[in-house]
C-alpha cells in the first residue's frame, strides 16, 4: 500500500468537495489499495457522518449511504416491501462482510476480473487506459455477455445493485457544486471504448443516500446461480418483479446479474410480459427476448441458456408469490450451465 493523506470528516458538507477517495466500510477500496491498483493520494473517512438511518420517505424508503447491508436487509420495511433486496443483500458476501460494508460502497463496487485486480497484467484498459483487455484473449468465463465492447467485458459484481434497479432505486450524490439526484440504472455506464469510467460520479461528489419508491404493485424475487452455495459472485441473477391480474401480467420489471457489464434491465423482456398470459411460454420468450443482444465468449457462452432457465425460473417464483431466498434454491451451476 503505497502512502497517503488521511483525513476524518464529521460534516457532510466538510466530506463534499474532498478529492481522493472516501472510506465507508473499506471492504473494496482498502483492497484494492493493497492490490496498488487504487493509488489515492488522499482517503477521506465517512464512517462518522450521519447517513445511517432507513426511514419512509414520500410512500417508499430512504436508505443512508452509510447503512450496512446487513442493516438493510435486516429492517422491517424491507423485508416486507422489497424482498428481492433483501434476497440480493442476503445472497451477497459473508455475513461478517455484509455487516461493514456500506450501501453507497456496494453500488460502487468494483470488478473482481483478475486482470483488473492483478497488475502483473498489463493488459487492463480499466486499470491503464489503452492497454488492452487482456480478459478476452485469456481467461474469461465469469465475464460479462451483455453490454461488452471489444474494450472491456468485466463483470459489474454487485448482487444488490441488480433489485435495486429493479425498484427504480435514485441515487442521491452531494458535491461541492450541491445536491443532485440521478437513478442507479443510469449511474453505471457501459464500457464502450471508455471503460475506465465506470459510472456518473463528479469529483469530490459522495453518496449520501439510495431512495426506493413505494414499491409496485405483485411480487418480487431475486434468484442467484453461482458455482458454490456461499461466498461467491453469481454466474447469473435475476431480479424479477411481476403484477399478474387475472392471469395477465399487468406490469413486470426484469434485471440481470451476473452477466452484464452493468446491472442490466431488459426492456425487450418486460415488454414481451407486458399484457400477456402468465404462463411458461411467455416467460420463456420474454428470456429470448432479453439475451438477443448477447455476445459471449468462447468460455462464458455457457451463460446464454443458463441465463434463460433463471429468468423463466424467477418469473415462475414472482408468479407464484414466492419469497425466495436469493441463493438460487442452493443450486450451483457447472460450466456447462446446469441448474
Amino acid at each position: 500500500m503505497r502512502p497517503f493523506t488521511y483525513v476524518r470528516a464529521q460534516e457532510v458538507g466538510e466530506a463534499a468537495g474532498q478529492p481522493g477517495r472516501f472510506l465507508a466500510g473499506g471492504t473494496t477500496l482498502i483492497d484494492l489499495m493493497k492490490l496498488d491498483v487504487e493509488r489515492p493520494a488522499q482517503v477521506t473517512d465517512i464512517t462518522a457522518l450521519p447517513l445511517v438511518d432507513i426511514a419512509e420517505h414520500g410512500g417508499g424508503v430512504r436508505i443512508g449511504a452509510l447503512a450496512s447491508m446487513a442493516q438493510v436487509a435486516d429492517h422491517p420495511l424491507i423485508a416486507a416491501r422489497y424482498p428481492a433486496l433483501r434476497n440480493a443483500l442476503l445472497a451477497g458476501a459473508s455475513q461478517q462482510i455484509r455487516n461493514m460494508a456500506s450501501m453507497g460502497g456496494n453500488v460502487m463496487q468494483r470488478t473482481r476480473c483478475p486482470y483488473f485486480r492483478d497488475t502483473s497484467f498489463t493488459a487492463c484498459n480499466k486499470r491503464e487506459p489503452g492497454s488492452g483487455c487482456g480478459a478476452i484473449a485469456g481467461h474469461h468465463r465469469k465475464q460479462a455477455v451483455l453490454g461488452t465492447s471489444d474494450a472491456c467485458v468485466a463483470l459489474h459484481p454487485s448482487d444488490a445493485s441488480v433489485a435495486l434497479v429493479a425498484y427504480g432505486a435514485i441515487l442521491t450524490l452531494r458535491g461541492p457544486d450541491g445536491e443532485r439526484e440521478v437513478s442507479l440504472e443510469d449511474f453505471n455506464l457501459l464500457p464502450g471504448q471508455t471503460p475506465h469510467l465506470e459510472h456518473d460520479l463528479r469529483e469530490g461528489e459522495l453518496i449520501t443516500a439510495i431512495t426506493l419508491p413505494a414499491p409496485p404493485a405483485g411480487s418480487g424475487v431475486y434468484l442467484k446461480v453461482r458455482d458454490r452455495e456461499s461466498y461467491e459472485f453469481a454466474l447469473s441473477s435475476c431480479a424479477a418483479l411481476l403484477d399478474v391480474q387475472d392471469g395477465v401480467i399487468r406490469a413486470a420489471r426484469v434485471v440481470l446479474g451476473g452477466v452484464g457489464t452493468k446491472p442490466w434491465r431488459s426492456p425487450e423482456a418486460e415488454a414481451a410480459l407486458t399484457g400477456q398470459p402468465a404462463t411458461r411460454e411467455t416467460f420463456e420468450n420474454a428470456a429470448r427476448r432479453a439475451l438477443a443482444g448477447a455476445t459471449p465468449l468462447e468460455q462464458n457462452a455457457f451463460k446464454v441458456p443458463l441465463t434463460a432457465r433463471v429468468i423463466v425460473r424467477a418469473l415462475l417464483a414472482a408468479q407464484a408469490g414466492e419469497a425466495a431466498d436469493g441463493h438460487g434454491d442452493g443450486q450451483t451451476a457447472d460450466q456447462g450451465g446446469r441448474a
